[in-house]
């Protein structure tokens, strides 16, 4: 017989999981680093030994973020066959996401909307932007665009707006599928040129 591990989650695990829910629901800039570490269930200076400062927690929890929207998106992919498919796949995976009524928005917005240049918040935003565009610019270059890194910025756009109507407008649904309309009128007139 197996024996059975309940084994409690690590101080890092406990401050970054804190952390998500807090800075997600609330913000990166109106939680105090307190709160944090009082829901973590952790002593002060356990934050501070295990990442140096509240900036670096935040760099962490950005991190988390663009792993997991990574990982959904990247599994999500493998329903889609063509690499245009693919280009309204991840709309549409994410798309899942942004009509969740939990949704607050885009954590990289929200985070960076206040950030001082050079902040953690900064960084971690561009690494998770870059992956965006080289996502679309990829499955571009893929689907047979002629100039897959403007196809990739314009997609991009198309992403960023869509992520933030559905946070500012009443009728999720509507933005998402003005959004896919975009998107797919965009794929019509870049790609069935020839």
């Amino acid at each position: 017989m197996a024996a059975v591990t309940n084994a409690r989650p690590s101080a890092r695990e406990r401050l970054l999981a804190s952390a998500d829910e807090l800075f997600y629901r609330e913000g990166v800039h109106v939680v105090g680093i307190d709160r944090v570490i009082e829901h973590a269930g952790v002593a002060k200076a356990t934050l501070y030994n295990t990442f140096g400062s509240k900036d670096e927690l935040i760099r962490a929890y950005l991190q988390g973020r663009h792993a997991a929207i990574d990982k959904r998106v990247t599994e999500g992919l493998n329903a889609y066959a063509t690499p245009r498919e693919k280009i309204v796949g991840v709309f549409d995976i994410q798309g899942g996401r942004f009509t969740n009524p939990e949704y607050r928005g885009c954590p990289f917005v929200s985070a960076t909307a206040e950030a001082m240049p050079g902040a953690a918040s900064v960084s971690a935003a561009d690494d998770y932007r870059a992956w965006v565009r080289d996502l679309f610019t990829d499955l571009s270059r893929q689907a047979g665009a002629t100039d897959p890194e403007s196809l990739g910025q314009q997609l991009q756009i198309i992403y960023d707006g869509i992520a933030v109507g559905m946070r500012m407008d009443r009728d999720r649904t509507e933005s998402l599928a003005a959004g896919l309309t975009l998107v797919r009128n965009l794929l019509a007139a870049t790609l069935d040129q020839g």
